[in-house]
């Protein structure tokens, strides 16, 4: 018997899949995406009228509705804002998607990091998609008049993916050096 495989039996060799290929990739995806538009629906729900802070502890965290037509940090491209960056939101989810593959695939970090990312990503883009206003922000943290931006689950969500997909980029270039 031959230890050399023909590519015909390559062929039928199961390919490894991506976590993005997988259930609980998507779970958390949908989950991220559940999870900020039900607090989404509450705000808009509990806590209007607008830019009325509702106590949570003491000063520090309040929820305030708020709709944001921009972007993070309240960044404006006019009147297309809505559209723009709902197309950019798109594109980024597509490149993370592709270009994480291989990260996704050798860091659970990173497998866990991408979907909460782009669940992230999705909340917001439903948002600009369904509402004029924009995006519902309404977590209020800060001291006083010493605030930081009003924010959401979809805003937490990007940011903790983005730092879990930082910490396993950094232990996987560790890894190479090694």
């Amino acid at each position: 018997m031959s230890s050399v495989m023909s590519s015909s039996q390559y062929a039928s060799e199961p390919k490894a899949r991506t976590p993005s290929a997988t259930v609980p990739f998507w779970l958390i995806v949908i989950a991220v995406t559940v999870l900020d538009f039900v607090t989404k629906a509450f705000a808009v729900e509990r806590l209007a009228p607008r830019h009325i802070p509702h106590r949570v502890l003491g000063d520090f965290v309040r929820f305030t509705l708020a709709y944001n037509p921009g972007a993070a940090f309240g960044m404006h491209l006019g009147s297309a804002s809505r559209w723009i960056f709902s197309v950019l939101s798109v594109v980024i989810v597509v490149v993370l998607l592709r270009s994480t593959a291989e990260l996704t695939r050798l860091s659970k970090l990173a497998a866990v990091g991408v979907p909460i990312v782009i669940g992230g990503a999705v909340g917001n883009l439903l948002d600009r998609i369904r509402l004029r206003e924009g995006v519902v922000d309404f977590i209020d943290v800060g001291i006083g008049d010493v605030r930081f931006w009003t924010f959401n689950v979809a805003d937490s969500a990007v940011t903790v993916g983005a730092v879990c997909l930082i910490l396993a980029l950094w232990s996987q270039e560790r890894e190479q050096r090694t």
